[in-house]
């Protein structure tokens, strides 16, 4: 009976999923096989044989893979620090990560812009101290975006390692270190391994958010164009919806690899876990 009742408490929430997520998303896959009444699959093979696309896709996944790559690398230390400290501290600590997610990404873009531009503070600084002789191109460029994306998602990354840190026992690296292990390798002998359902939750979350983030690309990629900008083109600009729904369900299914791929890797690394 009580089982009953709780099926009756998630029946809301799946039937919003099912009616405003799940239907449009089979449907949207589904109308791509069909173009004028017939059964093609002419618009994938279009589509995934276009040199344009191909480069586009690559530049996508070339973001994507670095942002997360640096977000692990600034978040892993990070939260580990926020996890070891008092709760009064830990608090602020969060909060201060925290508060980029408070501000529009197109606040956000705009200050890179004002940052990154030719005129800008990094440019300005390098000139000023003799380091270069002209402004360098960082705007408008894939560095750009990344530097746009970890701004953005790296909160997301240090939320999800802060939440599994603070349940590793501290006395855990105490002990190895005391049969004889020196503390680095403790520490990835024992606290990395158990990290890493975080580090997969974080990743999927950063990797995810920016194969699919639009509004930073669009500011600071300028004419660099990545999947979520070139499916708004087609749809917007074009008006080519069928188009549009062939990259979304490319996007769809890049998506759902990259996860499994992930959930592999942390079996791998934590079998147990």
């Amino acid at each position: 009976m009580k089982k009953v009742h709780l099926w009756l408490l998630l029946l809301p929430g799946l039937l919003f999923l099912t009616i405003f997520m799940i239907i449009p998303i089979f449907m949207t896959i589904g109308s791509t096989f069909y173009h004028e009444g017939e059964f093609t699959v002419e618009g994938y093979v279009k589509l995934l044989s276009d040199p344009y696309m191909l480069k586009i896709l690559g530049t996508t996944l070339q973001v994507s893979f670095v942002t997360t790559l640096v977000c692990i690398l600034l978040g892993f230390p990070t939260a580990y620090y926020i996890s070891k400290t008092k709760a009064r501290t830990k608090g602020i600590l969060l909060m201060l990560a925290l508060f980029p997610l408070l501000t529009s990404a197109i606040v956000r873009s705009f200050s890179w812009m004002v940052i990154l531009g030719k005129n800008g503070l990094v440019n300005q600084f390098l000139l000023g101290i003799g380091l270069i002789d002209d402004p360098l191109k960082i705007l408008y460029t894939p560095i750009a975006m990344m530097i746009g994306m970890i701004h953005l998602f790296l909160p997301l990354m240090i939320i999800s390692l802060v939440g599994v840190m603070e349940n590793i026992d501290g006395d855990l690296l105490q002990a190895s270190e005391s049969l004889g292990a020196s503390r680095w390798k403790g520490f990835m002998s024992i606290i990395v391994p158990l990290c890493v359902p975080g580090l997969i939750v974080g990743s999927i979350l950063v990797f995810v958010g920016s194969l699919t983030a639009y509004t930073t690309p669009q500011l600071l990629g300028g004419k660099q164009r990545v999947i979520a900008t070139f499916l708004y083109q087609n749809a917007m600009t074009l008006n080519d919806w069928y188009m549009a729904s062939i990259i979304a369900t490319v996007m769809i299914v890049i998506t759902f690899i990259i996860i499994g791929l992930m959930n592999r890797l942390a079996r791998k690394l934590n079998p147990k876990g």
